[in-house]
């Protein structure tokens, strides 16, 4: 989590200038293209509203003239889906700022049992922030993924049985 697609040097959440919210996404090519990236993107939030801010903006930021072509032709073709104007800009990525600590993994840092035993494997914050596991928690505290998907991945995700089980109820209710 963190800001970009401003001007303003060294934004911070109470003082973010002309930034955007964003999440900065490294992938690898051979495992995921940027056609299936774009589609998640279309597809798990809302385009077709209009921003109340530049802080919560719909915005692609783009590192080469091919993934801002990809991005323009997905817009068009998911516009001509819905029938509907989506308002997501498509613009170069210039910068990116990682968001203060308590902004990372916000949803997992509301289960304190579950995040202090993450934060004790990943003290480094950097470390913490790109573990796959605790993204993929996060997003399940988060709301993404079902019970059936938590129980699958649950034996990957490092954790004690105990904060397992409490990670099982948070997000599933049981």
């Amino acid at each position: 989590m963190g800001y970009a697609g401003g001007t303003k040097k060294n934004p911070t959440y109470h003082d973010l200038g002309d930034h955007a919210e964003t999440i900065e996404v490294d992938f690898d090519p051979r495992r995921v293209t940027y056609d299936e990236l774009l589609e998640v993107f279309w597809t798990n939030h809302n385009a077709t509203r209009r921003p109340w801010s530049r802080q919560y903006a719909s915005i692609i930021f783009v590192h080469d003239d091919e993934q801002a072509r990809l991005a323009r032709e997905s817009k068009e073709r998911f516009e001509a889906t819905l029938g509907r104007r989506v308002y997501t800009e498509i613009v170069p990525y210039e910068n990116f700022t990682l968001a203060e600590d308590y902004h990372q993994k916000f949803r997992l840092r509301g289960h304190h049992d579950v995040a202090a035993e993450y934060l004790s494997i990943y003290p480094r914050l950097q470390d913490f922030v790109n573990s796959t596991a605790v993204t993929r928690v996060n997003g399940f505290l988060g709301g993404c993924g079902s019970c059936l998907q938590l129980d699958a991945d649950l034996p990957k995700l490092g954790l004690t049985s105990g904060t397992g089980s409490a990670l099982r109820s948070a997000v599933c209710g049981r």
